[in-house]
């Protein structure tokens, strides 16, 4: 296995998919001149940015090695404040979340610990079709009309304006946990706890990269603080909050938070607390995601995610977050099987939109953002396709469902280095959306499919050049070459150390090679499956998913049995029908020289 050096990877300037290989962290590669050469988990941790002084912090994330004092976010304390008091006087607690993974996932984890706390919190989710995104002042004073003197909207709400004056002018506090981008002026809230917040500090917005349920977390952890301090556990037990970390560690993967710093330690420490299945509700999920051992990184944005999504993507909204809250081992499991049902149900509607909206893209191919609209398009898919259409394109995308009354409701997905949220935002205080926001990554909207097309030309104007930057630095990065008698089990599970890997961190990609394409064949109708032999004479499988019609995986398809080649692509271990090798997940290749 070759470190890294500042080189392209094997001299390659234009692979199959036309970007040139090179090495992770190239810039850095004298820092790993004294590594032994077979320390892979401190070089991937190096070349991932982490300090060479940081490496044991980074080598086992601990909460503990990265916790911030809660009180450095504004609002924090007024926030942890205003709950204890709820909790102490047994007022009667609403938490308002989104109809996501996040939304789910943060009110879930402020139910569970009021309930240890002796108060039990009510749940509103809206209705993704009826209600749409965020709060609605409909919502908020029907909760107070029902005796609600308190709600803690979790994943939404900082962009409420209307929704949280209409809840002040009918006399009920709300508390909102947030991790959108916010604007300059905020709305009006009791307190508005968001590390996005324009005016943080820099201590407290180095957090920005948290989901919602990992800001629900931290106020958690004000509020046992703050209890603590006035003597609420001097006749009972403090609550366990680390056990929460399973729905910390699934609402930050399937929210695609970036896995850096804080995040890391939530999710390695999440996964260790989801291996318990103390939680009937996220036990009951595993098992029907038929899942046969302790859930990794990966299971969570791929099996879990998905299935809680599919609540308020096609379901009911509220189902998520009542399997996470439960503590009736049947009704999680009736439950979990529902959201599976409906998650098999959400895969058919997305896969009807998606042709459509890929039949779209020819006409878009001078834009610097891809906007596809359909009239009758499920909105509860449309982010989904927006991350396909993105993934196919290499470039932001947005998706809108317009309804019968020429309402469309969108939702984007960026690439790095293009900030989607903002510009979102920009459209909105230009007149061109009824309701917009988000992050750089991931953003929504409300539009009058009139202006679709003055909107269109606005994110032109925002974002080309952006776009244009973003891709004209578009490579493949590379960790290490591994010989094809390399790629084992054994290395796949070393590398694991080095994780948990996602957004912001990626899994380690490796070239390997030079290989012959044995045998090919399509799986299903989209993804390609190879069979390939080095030249020392080991042979292992790969895959490349969704690559029939690029140019990826017709080459492999079309490979003569002569041609030699380098792969570059992400391994796993095959543990299908009782098997255990290596496999390549083929993300290029290209003809040896």
């Amino acid at each position: 296995m070759a470190t890294l050096h500042p080189e392209t990877v094997l001299g390659i300037t234009q692979s199959m998919t036309g970007q040139p290989w090179h090495w992770r962290g190239a810039e850095g590669d004298r820092r790993h001149a004294d590594l032994e050469p077979d320390d892979l988990v401190a070089l991937l941790l190096l070349s991932r940015g982490v300090p060479r002084d940081d490496l044991d912090r980074y080598r086992a994330p601990t909460i503990r090695g990265f916790m911030p004092d809660p009180s450095i976010f504004r609002d924090m304390d007024s926030a942890a404040d205003r709950l204890a008091q709820a909790v102490i006087a047994k007022e009667k607690v609403t938490i308002y979340g989104d109809y996501d993974v996040d939304g789910a996932t943060s009110a879930a984890l402020l139910i569970r610990l009021l309930r240890d706390l002796g108060l039990d919190a009510g749940a509103y989710i809206p209705d993704r079709l009826m209600e749409g995104y965020g709060p609605s002042g409909a919502a908020l004073t029907s909760l107070a009309e029902a005796g609600s003197t308190l709600i803690v909207t979790v994943d939404c709400g900082a962009m409420a304006y209307e929704a949280l004056q209409m809840a002040h002018d009918v006399g009920v506090d709300v508390v909102v946990v947030d991790h959108h981008k916010c604007a300059a002026e905020l709305p009006r809230a009791f307190a508005l706890v968001n590390p996005n917040r324009l005016d943080e500090d820099d201590e407290a917005a180095a957090h920005g990269h948290l989901a919602a349920v990992g800001v629900a977390f931290l106020l958690g952890a004000a509020l046992v603080r703050t209890l603590r301090a006035q003597g609420y556990f001097s006749s009972r037990s403090e609550p366990a909050l680390m056990e929460l970390l399973d729905l910390v560690a699934l609402g930050t993967v399937a929210d695609v938070a970036q896995l850096k710093g804080l995040n890391r330690a939530f999710v390695a420490q999440g996964l260790k607390i989801m291996a318990r299945r103390r939680n009937i509700g996220m036990a009951a999920l595993v098992d029907v995601s038929r899942l046969t051992r302790a859930p990794v990184c990966a299971d969570l944005g791929f099996a879990l995610g998905p299935r809680i999504n599919a609540g308020g993507r096609v379901g009911a909204a509220d189902l998520g977050v009542r399997l996470l809250t439960t503590q009736d081992e049947a009704e999680a499991a009736d439950i979990a099987a529902q959201l599976s049902r409906l998650n098999e149900e959400r895969r058919a509607i997305e896969a009807m939109v998606q042709e459509e909206a890929e039949s779209m893209l020819g006409s878009q191919h001078n834009r610097a953002v891809a906007l596809l609209s359909g009239q009758g398009w499920h909105a509860g898919v449309i982010g989904i396709v927006a991350g396909r259409i993105k993934e196919r394109t290499n470039k932001p995308a947005l998706v809108i469902a317009v309804d019968g009354n020429g309402i469309g409701k969108g939702s984007g997905r960026s690439i790095p280095g293009v900030d989607l949220g903002a510009a979102i935002i920009a459209a909105k205080d230009a007149g061109l959306l009824v309701a917009g926001g988000g992050h750089a990554m991931a953003a929504g909207l409300t539009i009058n499919a009139d202006n679709l097309e003055r909107f269109g030309d606005f994110l032109e104007e925002q974002l080309a050049a952006k776009v244009a930057a973003a891709s004209g630095t578009s490579r493949l990065l590379v960790d290490a070459l591994v010989a094809p008698r390399g790629l084992t089990p054994d290395l796949i599970e070393r590398m694991e150390n080095a994780g948990p890997y996602g957004m912001g961190w990626p899994a380690p990609r490796l070239a390997t090679g030079p290989v012959r394409i044995v045998r090919c064949d399509v799986v299903g109708t989209t993804h390609v499956r190879a069979i390939v032999a080095g030249d020392d004479g080991a042979s292992f499988k790969a895959m490349a998913f969704r690559s029939v019609d690029t140019p990826l995986g017709q080459a492999l398809l079309g490979a003569p049995r002569d041609r030699r080649f380098w792969l570059a692509g992400r391994v796993k271990i095959d543990n299908w029908n009782g098997n255990h090798a290596a496999e390549m997940h083929i993300d290029d290749l290209a003809a040896v020289e």
